[in-house]
């Protein structure tokens, strides 16, 4: 039984990831070390890891689904509005069925919140 897919998200600077992640939206550091950071808030855990050379090939748009939308979006945009993506800055009902925003970070990682 699978239960959990965790993504390695990098980062030019360790600071970067850590802003997004847990200044940002609100996920508590399990390990950190010079290159890598564990983070995870509820069920939803993501490897934040320090690398130039990776960071400069990747900038990923990961999806965080929830039944909370509504107090999610509340409690990250009085935290934190210039995280807001400048597409989907408010939670709306997609043509797919979903409830969503997204935040979109200084280095162009995009995180998007779905309710279904």
């Amino acid at each position: 039984m699978m239960t959990r897919l965790v993504p390695k998200v990098f980062f030019d600077h360790m600071s970067e990831g850590l802003d997004l992640f847990v200044n940002g939206l609100g996920f508590k550091v399990l390990h950190r070390d010079a290159s890598l950071a564990v983070v995870a808030r509820d069920e939803a855990k993501a490897y934040v890891i320090e690398s130039s050379e990776y960071a400069a090939k990747d900038r990923p748009e990961i999806a965080i689904e929830t039944d909370t939308i509504g107090e999610l979006y509340q409690e990250i945009s009085s935290k934190r509005p210039d995280l807001l993506h400048p597409n989907s800055k408010q939670v709306m009902k997609k043509p797919w069925g979903a409830q969503e925003f997204a935040v979109l970070d200084q280095t162009g990682v995009c995180v998007i919140f779905r309710q279904w």
